[in-house]
């Protein structure tokens, strides 16, 4: 067991590392500056010198580089060349609440009901039941969560005036955006629930406990829904890093001040610590999630834990 995790968190610094390296050089390789060109222009010679300096940008690219890789193993990830004088770091803590709380919402409501509807489609197969949440499913598949995003802004917020349209004034501007971002998770979840129940249900030790009489809620609760939910937690998994660390589109549609509006505004302004800070950010939550979920599969079914442990 304890080779097992040293390997897989040998494998996140390996990981953290090659994509640490693979993002400095390609913001390098950007064109553009995170600078005002037009008034560096109107620098002397030595005033751009100093001011070069004063951001270490003076140095060899490998002399960057090293104090770079330096600077983030002491958990520094550099100071914003747009928001000046604030670490990067600091800015993505300032902006991680608005897109976590988002994010919460939406798998928690796109698991419910995901969940819900999976179930009720497995157990009422071939039914407007089962027809129905296969509907919901491709819909919430083919269309985008920003056409959404928009029809929830004209008929909740415009026409019915329920919800707030835009903006991060209070608790309810979180709402719509969430109800958005769940559309996808309540999609996949309850196809992935329906076809693995139907395929769990299908089993021999299924078919013997409802012959024994084994009441249909303890057959849903301790047999079912246990081996269905590792492809569900699977799946579920790289969507919860995503809508957990903010959506870029949703949350400039619905003027979210989250880390997906931030990482799209440092984007246009070529702020190259902040996006290489972002996309470190993302890579160790997606791994360290990849760890979770991996511990959540021997939770659910003890065999793979000691599989895994054996190897």
């Amino acid at each position: 067991m304890k080779k097992y995790f040293f390997v897989r968190v040998l494998n996140i610094i390996i990981t953290l590392f090659v994509i640490a390296t693979v993002t400095f050089f390609l913001m390098k390789q950007l064109p553009g500056s995170p600078f005002d060109e037009e008034k560096l222009a109107d620098l002397s010679e030595d005033q751009r010198a100093e001011f070069f300096a004063r951001y270490g940008l003076d140095k060899p690219l490998t002399t960057q580089y090293v104090i770079y890789l330096g600077n983030l193993v002491q958990g520094d990830l550099g100071t914003s060349f747009y928001f000046k004088g604030q670490d990067v770091k600091e800015i993505i803590a300032d902006r991680i609440g608005p897109s976590a709380l988002l994010g919460t919402q939406a798998v928690i409501l796109g698991l419910t009901i995901g969940l819900i509807l999976g179930i009720i489609a497995a157990f009422k197969h071939n039914s407007i039941w089962d027809f129905t949440t296969m509907f919901i499913a491709v819909l919430g598949i083919s269309v985008p969560n920003f056409v959404f995003a928009a029809l929830l802004q004209y008929y909740v917020g415009l026409k019915l005036g329920l919800l707030p349209v835009a903006f991060w004034e209070s608790y309810s501007s979180s709402i719509m955006p969430s109800i958005a971002l769940s559309l996808i998770v309540i999609a996949l979840i309850a196809r992935y629930t329906r076809n693995e129940m139907l395929e769990v249900l299908g089993q021999d030790y299924m078919l013997t406990a409802k012959a024994k009489g084994v009441k249909q809620l303890k057959i849903i609760y301790k047999h079912a829904i246990r081996n269905a939910l590792i492809p569900v937690i699977t799946v579920l998994g790289p969507i919860s890093v995503s809508l957990l660390t903010g959506s870029l589109v949703i949350e400039n549609i619905f003027g979210v001040p989250g880390i997906g509006s931030l990482f799209v505004d440092s984007i246009k302004v070529n702020d190259y610590t902040t996006i290489m800070g972002l996309t470190l950010f993302y890579s160790a939550f997606f791994v360290l999630t990849m760890l979770i979920i991996d511990l959540l599969y021997g939770l659910i079914d003890p065999r793979i834990r000691i599989s895994g442990a054996k190897e």
